[in-house]
């Protein structure tokens, strides 16, 4: 009787096994299933996003993806783009909501001045002429009321510091905030 009642709980615990193996294996499979789709969120999000055709370089949008929902970072001159913005995400399949969280910067024609200004700076610079002349320019100048941020990716850190400089030379600025990213290290 002892051998059938340990032969049964023997079988009880391979089966418990069994099961947790296959929950653990399906939980793994979901998990890369859910990264794969967020990946292709991310990528849609972006491509909506550039697409836009108000967006300049005098506005930065950003994004963070958490599985069916896409936060909206960044600054905007106008409502419209900030609108704009999100409608383009809502249509991409498997967002499920949207939090818009772009900022409208304030009017001014002192901060319109100082964009301009500032522009001329960068891309009139024959080291930084050429982000210019791409057709989605990498380097986005964000100015609010006198205050520059700079945003976006150059090619090595001395385009980066070009920029920041170049920014910084333009009467009228009251700080620079250099944000730009480094795509790759400078080779020497």
């Amino acid at each position: 009787m002892t051998g059938g009642f340990q032969s049964r709980s023997i079988a009880a615990v391979i089966l418990a096994g069994c099961v947790a193996m296959a929950a653990l294996a399906a939980a793994q499979q979901s998990a890369a299933g859910q990264q794969k789709m967020e990946q292709r969120i991310t990528q849609e999000v972006r491509h909506q996003l550039v697409m836009l055709p108000q967006l300049s370089i005098f506005d930065n949008l950003a994004y963070k993806v958490d599985g069916g929902t896409v936060t909206l970072l960044g600054q905007v001159r106008t409502a419209v783009l900030k609108g704009d913005a999100e409608n383009a995400v809502k249509g991409v399949e498997g967002v499920e909501h949207v939090d818009n969280q772009i900022q409208i910067l304030p009017v001014g024609p002192n901060d319109d001045r100082i964009r301009r200004d500032v522009a001329r700076a960068i891309f009139n610079d024959s080291r930084l002429f050429q982000y210019a002349i791409q057709s989605v320019p990498p380097i986005h100048i964000i100015v609010n009321r006198g205050h520059v941020s700079l945003e976006g990716v150059v090619a090595n850190q001395g385009d980066k510091d070009a920029a920041g400089l170049r920014a910084n030379g333009v009467p009228g600025v009251f700080s620079v905030q250099n944000n730009l990213q480094v795509e790759k290290s400078q080779e020497r």
